[in-house]
């Protein structure tokens, strides 16, 4: 069980146990704990609710608390302010940013946006509020491919901002799609020579990958997917080794899953933990608690960028049913 010495000058420092004191102000805020795939075990234990960007977003949306304290990064807090803008909605780190997200200012996009004035704008989740307010749909890495066949095949379309997320849905679906050119940190950095070596070190081992991989990577996977349907496959699949090729907080969930079964995750191209999305891991345990009792860090969103953002969420929700 997690603790946490805290201290109150003069008085002598006392223990916390932090998975107790997060259960009690659960039930004094009537707070839910939303948690993505990537978080730290001890978050992704504490959790309500885990998953993936869509399955968080379904969450969001159907939840009756009034505080949701939200552990993941910016983008994901954002969106269940925008499909919650009178509750509360707490962020354990707001420096828990996405390089994604990052790639694509606002500015920027407006003015390539303008130069397709007859393109339909599907953007992918991990976008800010400000690119969503833009977009004409949403659409995460589960739903992605499904949004995209929905649509009449004479119309055409930017996809945005993750470029290789694009390629693959354009691989999936037969589409041209005019693509921003943003990118994950993470899922670029995942070498093919390295994949390739380990898959020697491990030949009953299948690959899963995220479709935010670069292609190399991806040609060399037996299964592509989002988090959640990374979790379903190695569950279903009868084998007992699986090379994870995606952010390795997931991988705390497919132990969990299936315990009997060996999970390695793949390497980055150097010799860093580059695996692990920094964004991600700022937030903690002790942060979420502290956030909690302290009603802080807010996500705080115009209401004019709340409305915008929020058709293209619920297109997105309407056409993943």
């Amino acid at each position: 069980m997690f603790t946490t010495a805290l201290s109150a000058n003069p008085a002598p420092a006392t223990t916390v146990d932090l998975f107790e004191a997060i259960a009690a102000l659960k039930q004094e805020l009537n707070a839910v704990v939303l948690a993505h795939y990537y978080q730290e075990p001890d978050i992704q234990d504490v959790a309500d609710y885990i998953g993936d960007s869509l399955g968080l977003s379904q969450q969001a949306a159907q939840t009756d608390a009034d505080v949701i304290v939200f552990a993941g990064v910016h983008f994901m807090a954002e969106t269940a302010k925008i499909l919650n803008p009178n509750k509360l909605v707490l962020l354990p780190d707001l420096n828990a940013g996405c390089s994604l997200a990052d790639t694509c200012p606002p500015d920027q996009f407006a003015a390539f946006k303008a130069k397709h004035p007859d393109h339909l704008v599907i953007s992918y989740i991990n976008c800010s509020a400000e690119i969503k307010a833009m977009s004409d749909i949403i659409c995460t890495s589960s739903n992605a491919v499904k949004i995209v066949n929905q649509i009449p095949a004479d119309q055409p379309i930017i996809f945005a901002p993750d470029r290789n997320l694009g390629r693959y849905v354009m691989a999936e679906t037969g589409r041209d799609l005019v693509l921003w050119q943003g990118s994950c940190m993470v899922h670029e950095t995942f070498s093919e020579k390295k994949l390739v070596q380990l898959q020697m070190e491990y030949p009953h081992a299948e690959i899963v990958a995220h479709p935010e991989c670069e292609e190399p990577v991806l040609r060399q996977a037996h299964f592509i997917g989002s988090t959640t349907a990374l979790l379903k496959y190695v569950q279903q699949r009868d084998l007992s080794q699986f090379i994870v090729v995606t952010e390795s907080g997931i991988i705390h969930q497919m132990e969990k899953q299936v315990p009997n079964k060996h999970f390695i995750p793949a390497p980055p191209t150097g010799n860093c933990a580059c695996n692990e999305c920094p964004h991600m891991r700022l937030n903690t345990l002790e942060k979420l608690h502290r956030a909690m009792a302290e009603r802080q860090p807010e996500i705080s969103l115009s209401p004019e960028i709340c409305a915008a953002a929020l058709k293209p969420i619920q297109r997105m929700l309407e056409m993943s049913r």
